[in-house]
């Protein structure tokens, strides 16, 4: 099945593929799915270059056009689970289902650092170990075994760069750096974030995006 699954994204052009089992991670509600298939896909390197201030309206399109990709796909993905008799739900790459904590219903960079696809940077972006962090991510999850049950995580990488943290107009980012369990309010205030964007950025799609700290991230710069 898992094969099956990989091929159709890899002829679908998607450039992240992964498998977790997050287990007691999921909310009570979703423990009868604990299994978990990511995907991902690398956004524009010219269109992440052009954020140096702010986000682009072209950046805005790109986010959203790639997010369209993705829930595209991972609705494929749970049609081909529900076929081989399995349950598969598709976690929207870009839904908030929390407003006060900013949150979706599962969180994509937690199931793709599960899953060994890379781990989870001081500016809280799922930083891939392929691509840096210009990704975008989406989730199915299902109650297929379609992992072993154990985390394939990786050590964090972010060593003592602070990058992010100098060049984030909000001062979101502490500066910390993320260990699994950790709060992410221990590390980055997304609050923060979000209502900086909504009030200085209200231009490129009514502060929804800002990408600074992805675009000045050094990994980005040394895949290429």
């Amino acid at each position: 099945m898992i094969d099956k699954i990989r091929k159709r994204m890899k002829f679908e052009r998607m450039d992240l593929f992964g498998t977790a089992y997050l287990g007691q991670l999921l909310p009570e509600a979703l423990a009868h799915m604990p299994y978990a298939i990511v995907i991902g896909v690398r956004m524009s390197e010219a269109v992440v270059d052009q954020i140096t201030t702010g986000p682009t309206h072209i950046y805005f399109h790109n986010y959203r056009t790639a997010n369209a990709v993705l829930d595209r796909c991972t609705f494929l993905i749970v049609s081909m689970l529900m076929e081989g008799g399995y349950r598969g739900m598709a976690v929207p790459a870009s839904q908030t289902v929390d407003r006060d904590s900013i949150r979706g219903l599962v969180s994509h960079k937690m199931a793709a650092a599960e899953a060994g696809l890379g781990y989870i940077g001081k500016s809280a972006l799922f930083i891939s170990s392929r691509f840096g962090p210009a990704v975008r991510l989406a989730t199915v999850l299902t109650d297929y075994p379609a992992a072993e049950q154990k985390s394939k995580r990786m050590p964090a990488d972010c060593g003592g760069c602070t990058i992010c943290q100098k060049a984030c107009p909000a001062g979101a980012i502490s500066g910390k750096g993320y260990v699994p369990g950790m709060a992410r309010e221990d590390f980055f205030d997304a609050a923060l974030c979000s209502s900086y964007m909504k009030k200085a950025f209200q231009q490129v799609g009514r502060g929804a995006v800002c990408g600074i700290c992805m675009a000045v991230c050094p990994k980005r710069k040394e895949i290429f």
